[in-house]
């Protein structure tokens, strides 16, 4: 909209609708050449153009903020369940049953597909056995596959005891997100009276992280003595012997840095 040269100043409006190509005479050509032809410019002249863009303006409308739910899928889902709307296939699990929709397992869980939906599939029976499984655990398992959490029972001491289940279970049917959530609380609440059989499970259902940190544990702060007293240990010898190597390689390690330390 402002052309800018040399001499001045230069307004002018474009305006589509008349496809106007500018302005018709901006400097005379006397004064061009004779500015072109000075030594100081070597012949050279400078135009300096500043282009302004006008747009017209937008009408703003007024609403008020719409505040967009969260998702509530979970939810919906887990009240289906508890209600038992639609539910198509029965559990039981030491004589407790528990009703469910066949799908939603099969999505969830590829063992629960293979017995569904696949070549084991169950047959047509009024519920399916569970065995292996306490009432409690399957349940927190359905909770699960249902929402996609572990339903929090609050200062429960046998707290421990329930993820281990949780645990095996999880990776019984292959819920890896669920194993791993179980092995992560675990890891938070690792105690002396515990810790030999939490590193049990750890070893046999491969949870890498959670069978470091037990071994942490048990080889820090002369703790050794007690955890060896407790029953736990004595399951541990007998299940899983040579986790016995790793725990001494451990100890040898701790005792290893503690000499060097003392040396300098």
């Amino acid at each position: 909209k402002v052309l800018v040269t040399r001499y001045g100043l230069v307004n002018h409006t474009f305006s589509p609708p008349s496809y106007d190509f500018g302005y018709s005479k901006f400097v005379e050509k006397s004064r061009l050449l004779k500015s072109s032809s000075s030594k100081a410019n070597n012949g050279y002249f400078i135009i300096r153009c500043v282009l302004t863009v006008i747009r017209e303006p937008r009408t703003e409308v007024k609403r008020n903020l719409l505040v967009v739910p969260q998702p509530n899928l979970q939810d919906h889902l887990h009240q289906m369940w508890k209600e038992g709307q639609g539910a198509d296939v029965t559990f039981s699990v030491s004589g407790q049953l528990f009703s469910a929709h066949r799908y939603l397992l099969a999505a969830r869980s590829p063992v629960f597909k293979a017995e569904l939906f696949g070549s084991m599939k169950e047959s047509v029976v009024e519920s399916i056995k569970i065995y292996d499984v306490e009432p409690p655990i399957f349940e927190a398992l359905l909770h699960f596959i249902y929402t996609d959490s572990v339903k929090d029972d609050g200062d429960n001491k046998d707290e421990t005891e329930k993820m281990q289940h949780l645990l095996v279970a999880a990776d019984r049917y292959g819920l890896e997100r669920l194993r791993i959530m179980c092995e992560d609380r675990l890891c938070d609440s690792i105690e002396v009276e515990t810790v030999a059989t939490t590193l049990v499970l750890a070893e046999q259902h491969h949870c890498g992280d959670l069978k470091k940190a037990c071994i942490e544990f048990m080889t820090s702060q002369n703790r050794l003595g007690n955890i060896v007293a407790t029953d736990g240990f004595k399951h541990l010898m007998a299940s899983c012997p040579l986790l016995t190597k790793d725990i001494l390689d451990k100890v040898s390690c701790v005792l290893s840095g503690k000499s060097r330390l003392s040396r300098n």
